[in-house]
């Protein structure tokens, strides 16, 4: 491979990698080559693994470490997140585009992603859950909210708190993915290069602009080059590679003996994530029998409903919970057969604690040191929205049509500590490359994704979003990866 030079370069190919390789290389005069550190199983969409294709399924044959807490997962494969995580779109509040638009432009505001948004749902098929798909268990938690005031809304656009269902990419048991809905009609384009089982490793900096991506492929280093350089590797991947190139808080690299090429303090910082917390329940015999017999015909899903509540400390008009009702095969671990798990999970969809990514060492395939920083923040916000959660997730299973299915412990307030042993994650990170205005000493991006410091390189993933939205990310990130290839393109342009 040394020795190509490709107009655009884009390091990564999970949903934002496919989706620049897709669009980019839609201008026939434009060459374009996409690295993936996973396995690209091919435009085949029967020809991939299993546990890939069953929208089912959460896998985990396709991570970068297995064993790991799940807000260290990190998925290995062409299509990136899309391919493991729970096919669920949502779409955040006003307040996002706020926080967004402060940082990156107009841009980001509600009427400016919107196309954005619409085109990402047309190429990932994404659709409303029909009624046959629901469960008991879907059908009641939906009664149960409406019973408690929650109306029903629209979760794939902006709008106000309530009950709902999420826009799926499941069509008939096949988890659509990233790589099908944009670099299937893509790869036959003589100007788009797609290479699986690459490594990125570093960018080579020289005179404030990147002259070259190390890659390691089968063992083998190989040097890469293009005109512009799109660095989509993920809110963990993303800071680590431009840790390892030298562009970081100084005084780290250099500690792990990394020359220092661009001095960007915020890169790795400003990590945040939804922190969360499961209400467990015991199932009924009736509830089991139920459950079982949708499993033997193959159409059990493990949630196909959520509410977006509002919590005391929410402003007026938003929500900063999301309450997930499920009922199904353990997410984790395994029970005796004909028997499942269920319960409510409360979701901080708008945390304040911020957490961050650092490099163990200089080495790629040494795991990253990831610290979430759940429930960190001083004025305790996040602890007190998780305790309003839990308690709205007891009231949700207090309500007849779920108390009819599943047996509930009785209520307690658990202590702080309790709390944070039972902490999990709903698996959004953002913000570890984020955008902000030229004053803000941590921005790493501006609002078309350009690196401060670096004139020919850009980032294009759910890393330049500074603050989570309350929302599943995957939607957000679809529709971020269009914009800022849009971005790229108008600055070809000009």
């Amino acid at each position: 491979m040394t020795g190509f030079h490709h107009d655009v370069l884009v390091l990564g190919g999970g949903v934002a990698g496919c989706v620049l390789a897709a669009r980019l290389s839609e201008d026939p005069d434009r060459t374009v080559c996409l690295v993936e550190a996973g396995p690209d199983h091919g435009p085949d969409p029967e020809a991939w693994p299993r546990t890939l294709r069953d929208a089912r399924a959460l896998p985990r044959d396709h991570v970068w470490e297995r064993g790991v807490a799940v807000h260290r997962l990190r998925a290995r494969v062409l299509g990136g997140s899309s391919c493991v995580n729970g096919c669920w779109h949502t779409w955040g509040s006003a307040a996002d585009h706020a926080e967004w638009t402060r940082a990156g432009g107009p841009r980001w505001s509600a009427a400016g992603m919107a196309p954005y948004r619409d085109r990402a749902t047309a190429r990932m098929r994404l659709r409303d859950v029909p009624d046959g798909e629901f469960s008991v268990w879907a059908r009641a938690a939906l009664q149960g909210a409406r019973e408690l005031g929650h109306d029903a809304v629209d979760m794939g656009a902006p709008g106000p708190p309530g009950r709902g269902t999420p826009l799926l990419n499941a069509l008939d048991g096949l988890r659509w993915n990233a790589a099908f809905g944009y670099l299937g009609p893509a790869r036959s384009r003589a100007n788009l290069t797609v290479l699986g089982d690459a490594t990125a490793d570093r960018l080579v900096l020289r005179g404030g602009a990147v002259v070259g991506a190390e890659v390691v492929v089968a063992g083998r280093r190989e040097t890469l080059t293009a005109d512009t350089y799109v660095v989509a590797c993920g809110t963990f991947g993303s800071a680590g590679l431009l840790l390892r190139s030298g562009v970081g808080p100084a005084d780290e690299l250099r500690a792990l003996g990394i020359r220092a090429e661009v001095d960007l303090p915020g890169v790795g910082a400003n990590l945040s994530d939804q922190p969360g917390v499961f209400l467990p329940l015991t199932p009924t015999p009736g509830l089991n029998a139920a459950l079982a017999a949708q499993d033997e015909k193959g159409e059990l899903y493990v949630s196909r409903m959520l509410v977006r509540a509002a919590s005391t400390h929410c402003p007026p008009g938003g929500w900063d919970l999301h309450l997930l009702p499920s009922a199904g095969d353990p997410l984790f671990g395994t029970l005796p057969p004909g028997e499942y798990e269920a319960g409510i999970a409360a979701f901080v969809m708008k945390p304040a604690s911020r957490g961050r990514v650092r490099l163990r060492s200089a080495d790629p395939a040494a795991p990253l040191d990831i610290d979430p920083g759940f429930l960190t923040d001083p004025d305790g916000h996040d602890l007190a929205v998780l305790r309003e959660g839990l308690e709205m997730a007891e009231r949700l299973a207090a309500t007849p049509p779920l108390a009819a299915l599943a047996d509930r412990p009785a209520s307690h307030r658990p202590a702080d500590d309790e709390l944070r042993a039972r902490l999990g994650a709903y698996w959004h990170p953002v913000g570890t490359c984020a955008m902000g205005p030229d004053d803000d000493p941590l921005a790493v991006t501006d609002g078309v994704g350009r690196v401060r410091g670096v004139a020919n390189l850009r980032i294009a993933d759910a890393s330049v979003l500074p603050t989570v939205p309350a929302a599943n990310t995957q939607l957000p990130v679809l529709a971020t990866a269009e914009l800022l290839a849009d971005a790229l393109k108008e600055g070809d342009a000009r």
